[in-house]
C-alpha cells in the first residue's frame, strides 16, 4: 500500500481519518495560507476556489518532501454574502464574527485534494451551509467566556462537535465538511486509487 500521509496537524481531521481505521501519518504543511490567498485574489476566485486551492497547495507542501507518498490536503473557508471569513485573531475578533454571523446562514466551504509528486490527482470542494440561531451580545459574552481560547482555532469562532451546536438553528450539509474533510468524497477516491482496501 502506497503511504498516505495527512498534510495537517488538525486534531479534528485526525480523528476523522483514525476513526475511518485509516493507515496514515500527519504532517503539517509549512505554508503561508494568507500569503497564498493573496496571489490568488488577482483572479478573484470564489470562496470555493480559494479552498480548493490551499487544500492543493498544503498537499503540494508536503508532497514535495515525500517523495512517493499519496498525500491529503485540506482546508476551510467561511463565507457569507461575498464576504471570507478568517479564523479570529483575538477573542474581540471572535465575538465580531459571532455577532454578525447571528442571525444568518454563511457557508463551509471544505476543499481536499490528493498529490502524489507535485501531481494534483483529485480534487473536491464540499459546501455546508449553517444557519445561526439570533444571538444576543450578552449570550455571545458568556458563551465565549466558557468555550475560552479553543475558539481561534476555528474559522467561524464556533466548534460544532462542542458547545458550538448551541449557536445553531439549522444545518444542511455533511457533519465531515463541518469538521473538516469530506471524508466520504475522499474515501472513494482512495479506494478508486488503490490506496485503501476497496
Amino acid at each position: 500500500m502506497t503511504s498516505l500521509i495527512l498534510a495537517s496537524q488538525s486534531p479534528f481531521r485526525r480523528m476523522l481519518m483514525e476513526n475511518a481505521g485509516l493507515a496514515f501519518r500527519a504532517q503539517a504543511a509549512e505554508i503561508d495560507e494568507r500569503a497564498a490567498e493573496a496571489a490568488l485574489a488577482e483572479r478573484n476566485p470564489t470562496p470555493q476556489e480559494v479552498a480548493v486551492a490551499l487544500a492543493i497547495e498544503k498537499a503540494r507542501d508536503v508532497a514535495e518532501r515525500n517523495p512517493g507518498a499519496l498525500v491529503i490536503g485540506s482546508d476551510q473557508t467561511l463565507s457569507l454574502e461575498g464576504r471570507v471569513f478568517h479564523k479570529p485573531a483575538d477573542m474581540a475578533e471572535a465575538k465580531g464574527h459571532l455577532t454578525t454571523m447571528s442571525g444568518r446562514t454563511h457557508s463551509l466551504n471544505c476543499g481536499v485534494a490528493l498529490l502524489r509528486d507535485g501531481e494534483t490527482l483529485w480534487s473536491h470542494i464540499s459546501v455546508a451551509h449553517m444557519t445561526m440561531r439570533p444571538l444576543s451580545e450578552a449570550f455571545i459574552d458568556r458563551h465565549l467566556a466558557r468555550v475560552g481560547m479553543r475558539v481561534l482555532a476555528s474559522v467561524g469562532a464556533y466548534q460544532l462537535e462542542g458547545e458550538g451546536v448551541q449557536l445553531f438553528e439549522r444545518i444542511d450539509g455533511d457533519y465531515f465538511t463541518i469538521l473538516g474533510l469530506p471524508m466520504l468524497p475522499l474515501l472513494a477516491k482512495l479506494r478508486d486509487l488503490g490506496a485503501i482496501d476497496a
